[in-house]
């Protein structure tokens, strides 16, 4: 095996693919880049093989739809007023180092996240304070909610535990080992890092001592390449080199998958929004007659009939339609008529002059750079200049969390980091996440007012009613525009099974999956 790992950590270093032992190994080609392994400094789904492959959370959530199991903690308790949560740890984690997993690693991980105010630290910032993370004793851990919280529930599986021993040697600066845990892990996972190099990826071995334990089959080894280019990813999966990729394909790529001999498909349906992202703090877009020309400006139907292919659901709002919580509208429609009718409003009051818009779009990300295209193309009948800047997923992710930095528009995908509306409308158009999640500068006392009280209550149907109106208010200000909502196509080879899809992680848990008996 040791041999096995040098020559397989040689072929990564050279940047080649490596001939897949697919009774050890499995190796994903994946469209994005992984800058960092740092657990609490970054919460997409694209670099989310690293999370869920390297550290364990107090909750995981599997299966579709997503449902949370116990994983570090066996169980939970919640006081009357709805303020204190007191978790129960398993006695029986270790890290990779061997040490033990206490609750003092939770309260830790928790400070960490909440100084480092990035990743989903942001989720927490709100909901609770510094210091109010306390060991009871070495299993037993209690958080302090600063207000009752309805989604603190859903949002434990984030709270990725280091080993606060390993990473507090490795401080620099009071930098709360950032520049440690960029290219080291310290976690409890299903893996172990063996190799890492930011500009291509990394390998992981399989942690026998992991406390959830392994089926008779396994991967005792996992690859996660960068593959920004989709044809060589695609040729790829096809001639053998990689075992998986990212679902991001469209439509004739997925159909051309379909037919090669050694390659399946699995399908699920997935609450995955695709949306284009308006900065509302910047004119003109800050304007509603000109966000309502741009509603109107998109060809929907073109786009989701053409290009996707007919394959994915219409979707009126930033909720994936098929989630709670959801207003029954129509959805904006393609009308350069009526476009141009809001267009003439918005120029009696601000004069003729529109400056040139810029839409950024994700490298590696067809689907991006071919909805930019199309609105630059309406745009241009409408008289309206579009310059189209792409760049990788990191770099845009970094741009949409600064106002000044982000630019007119982005189209991207809303995935599903916990299965409750606040994931969508909340984290999108509530001024309390701006702007690392809330990226369009969107702000609305009426739509807060609404959403702050469903994160309040525990009543269901108040809840459903709470963030209907919200989106209902975000809908009519046209906030964005909503695209449509994602079946998920993953690519696998056929030697593969086990993977247990939930639309939190995309399939990317790879303690779920092994090789197919020859």
């Amino acid at each position: 095996m040791k041999a096995l790992a040098i020559a397989l950590a040689s072929a990564l270093s050279l940047g080649l693919p490596a001939a897949a032992d697919a009774q050890t190994r499995y190796v994903h080609a994946n469209n994005s880049a992984y800058d960092t392994l740092d657990p609490h400094t970054v919460f997409d789904v694209a670099r989310v093989a690293t999370r869920l492959n390297f550290y364990d959370g107090l909750y995981r959530w599997v299966d579709n739809p997503p449902q949370l199991i116990p994983w570090l903690a066996t169980e939970h308790t919640v006081s009357e007023d709805g303020l204190t949560w007191t978790f129960t740890l398993r006695d029986d984690v270790t890290f990779h180092d061997g040490s033990s997993l206490t609750a003092d690693d939770v309260v830790y991980s928790m400070e960490r996240m909440l100084a480092l105010a990035s990743g989903a630290g942001a989720l927490f910032q709100p909901l609770i304070d510094p210091g109010m993370t306390k060991a009871i004793d070495d299993h037993t851990v209690e958080f302090t909610l600063k207000e009752p919280s309805a989604i603190f529930g859903s949002i434990v599986p984030d709270i990725l535990v280091v080993n606060s021993d390993v990473v507090k040697e490795n401080e620099v600066d009071d930098d709360w080992g950032g520049q440690y845990l960029t290219d080291n892990v310290a976690g409890s996972g299903s893996y172990k890092l063996q190799r890492y190099d930011p500009a291509i990826g990394f390998i992981g071995e399989r942690n026998e001592d992991h406390f959830a334990g392994w089926g008779e089959r396994f991967y005792d080894e996992i690859e996660f390449r960068t593959v920004v280019e989709t044809n060589t990813r695609i040729q790829g999966l096809m001639r053998g080199d990689y075992q998986g990729l990212d679902g991001y394909l469209a439509p004739d790529q997925v159909d051309r998958l379909r037919e090669a001999e050694n390659v399946k498909i699995l399908e699920e349906e997935s609450m995955r929004v695709y949306h284009i992202a308006m900065h509302n703090g910047r004119a003109p877009l800050d304007d509603h007659n000109f966000r309502m020309a741009m509603a109107h400006a998109f060809d929907y139907d073109g786009y989701i009939d053409e290009i996707m292919g007919g394959t994915v659901a219409r979707n009126a709002t930033i909720n994936p339609g098929n989630l709670w919580g959801t207003p029954d509208v129509p959805g904006y429609e393609f009308d350069l008529e009526k476009a141009k009718e809001y267009l003439d409003a918005y120029k009696a009051e601000h004069g003729d002059e529109i400056r040139t818009l810029k839409i950024g779009t994700l490298a590696g990300f067809a689907e991006t750079e071919q909805t930019a295209a199309l609105m630059q193309n309406s745009l241009a009948q409408l008289g309206i200049d579009v310059e189209i800047e792409s760049a990788p997923w990191p770099v845009i992710s970094s741009n949409m969390r600064n106002p000044e930095t982000m630019p007119d528009m982005v189209p991207y995908w809303k995935s599903t980091y916990y299965a409750d509306p606040n994931n969508w409308i909340g984290e999108q158009y509530g001024s309390r996440y701006a702007p690392t999640r809330n990226v369009s500068d969107y702000k609305n006392p009426e739509v807060d007012q609404r959403l702050e009280q469903a994160l309040l209550t525990t009543d269901q149907a108040e809840r459903d009613r709470l963030y209907k109106e919200a989106t209902k208010l975000v809908y009519d200000d046209a906030a964005g525009i909503w695209i449509y909502n994602t079946k998920w196509y993953g690519p696998y080879a056929k030697s593969v099974e086990g993977i247990r899809f939930s639309p939190v992680g995309n399939g990317q848990d790879m303690r779920w999956a092994y090789p197919a008996e020859d």
